[in-house]
């Protein structure tokens, strides 16, 4: 049976650790990196839109190559990060979630709320987060 991990990613320390745990410690058949941006983030300073491409996907790969593991990597969007987040791994068959406890920080943490506990709440398969 083909095992299917999902890791969200942003450009933070706890998503590159969940990068780094799910490469070491997870068997997968298929790995996908997404970055996840909701309406609220893209009206408060996000960095990228569902077309471009982040700059830290670089770091991604280079890590991927470092573990020899390919991974598909996406920019996805949605009402939240946690919506755009769930609906990827529903649509694209995952079969768990690996991501890291927090990416925000200050105001935009604040608005955004807790990406990982809602996608730990309301997601219908397994999900580690790593801090």
């Amino acid at each position: 049976m083909s095992r299917h991990v999902l890791v969200p990613m942003d450009d933070s320390d706890p998503a590159r650790a969940a990068l780094e745990h799910a490469f070491e410690w997870v068997p997968a058949d298929q790995m996908s990196i997404v970055h996840a941006v909701g309406d609220l983030e893209a009206d408060y300073g996000s960095i990228v839109s569902a077309d471009d491409e982040p700059p830290f996907f670089a770091d991604v790969r280079a890590i991927a190559d470092e573990y020899d593991r390919s991974t598909e990597t996406a920019v996805v969007d949605g009402d939240g990060v946690a919506d755009a987040i769930l609906e990827y791994a529903d649509e694209a068959g995952v079969d768990a979630i690996v991501m890291g406890s927090e990416g925000k920080a200050g105001v935009s943490r604040m608005l955004l709320g807790s990406v990982a506990e809602a996608v730990t709440r309301r997601a219908a398969i397994p999900v580690t987060i790593v801090p």
